[in-house]
């Protein structure tokens, strides 16, 4: 008869090792990476790069929110468009329920978009 323990104990010591060979595995890497990388450390490597441009000014420099809400915002209707396209070519042979369905997507999406624009996120000052 097998005991239920001693089942539920080996496959915990699977999921041990496994987790010890990945630990090892990235570890292992990078002292590989270390080893083989060359290491000549020099005030032109340290600096800030910045397009090919010399840097000015404080790297410290506080961005405007909006910049990345509106850059969210651009990606969200992105991806709406990658779910549309194929869902539009398709379309006569999908029948009514997808047709329902994207129009909850779209009405999800243009929920949002109407909340953020309420909120005030979409001004540009």
């Amino acid at each position: 008869m097998i005991n239920v323990r001693q089942v539920a104990i080996s496959e915990y010591a699977y999921v041990g090792l496994f987790l010890l060979f990945g630990i090892a595995f990235v570890l292992g890497a990078f002292l590989f990476s270390r080893l083989l990388r060359p290491h000549k450390p020099n005030s032109m490597k340290e600096s800030t790069y910045e397009c090919g441009e010399k840097p000015i000014g404080s790297s410290w420099v506080q961005f405007n929110v909006r910049f990345y809400i509106i850059a969210i915002i651009f990606l969200i209707f992105d991806v709406e468009a990658i779910f549309i396209i194929p869902w539009a070519i398709t379309f006569r042979s999908l029948g009514l329920f997808a047709y329902v369905e994207m129009m909850l997507f779209i009405a999800i999406l243009a929920i949002g978009l109407f909340y953020a624009w309420k909120k005030g996120v979409l001004k540009w000052l």
